[in-house]
């Protein structure tokens, strides 16, 4: 594909074929991919994984809803800013609550009504929502993180500014598919945390004949 004419699926092209599917995201439950899109603000995955091992595999809505703030804060300390994830956690569950714990029930709802729930509750900004609508249920919402601006800003893509601009634009310029906003995002992270870092890698970077930042 003529990179001048889709730069954006140009771009997915080359990292899908670089990288494969990288089966993203790392949870066994719709609801473990809620927790994990809560508690990796501000953290390193690896502190979420810590937290969610503390659960000892029994991490349903159920359990959260159950135990006091005080079991829960010392649960997820390992994912920092616990105390205000735990109130998250617990606002997110209720959410979880109205649809009794089930996702095909929230699948049966639409996106433009999902989307401003979950974004009305604290602690769930657009990142966090758009990742618990694409990761945790299969929705055709574009996450856009520090990875997706960087890139955008090096490569680089004119999405504009700003997160709705660049979700915009993604979503303008992609099939509107959650499996490929799904692997478009992991390929992205992935290629941020080998290649595309604050202090660039560009030696062996899929992007680096293409890209006008390379050095």
């Amino acid at each position: 594909m003529d990179i001048k004419l889709n730069k954006i699926l140009s771009v997915y092209e080359i990292l899908f074929a670089h990288y494969g599917d990288l089966h993203w995201w790392p949870a066994d439950t719709p609801y473990e991919t809620m927790v994990g899109a809560v508690l990796t603000q501000n953290t390193a995955w690896g502190n979420v994984e810590k937290a969610i091992a503390n659960f000892g595999g029994k991490l349903t809505p159920e359990a959260v809803s159950d135990m006091d703030m005080q079991e829960l804060t010392d649960a997820i300390r390992p994912a920092g800013f616990f105390n205000q994830k735990a109130a998250y956690l617990k606002t997110v569950t209720q959410w979880f609550a109205k649809y009794s714990f089930d996702a095909p029930a929230v699948q049966r709802e639409p996106l433009y009504k999902l989307r401003p729930e979950l974004l009305a509750l604290k602690g769930v900004g657009k990142e966090t929502a758009d990742s618990i609508l694409l990761y945790a249920f299969g929705f055709p919402s574009f996450v856009v993180d520090a990875y997706t601006v960087r890139l955008c800003g090096r490569y680089p893509i004119d999405a504009g500014s700003g997160y709705d601009a660049l979700m915009a634009y993604f979503e303008t310029n992609l099939p509107r598919s959650a499996e490929v906003y799904n692997h478009y995002h992991a390929l992205i992270v992935i290629n941020g945390k080998k290649h595309c870092k604050k202090k660039p890698a560009c030696e062996g970077c899929p992007l680096y004949d293409t890209c006008r930042f390379k050095k």
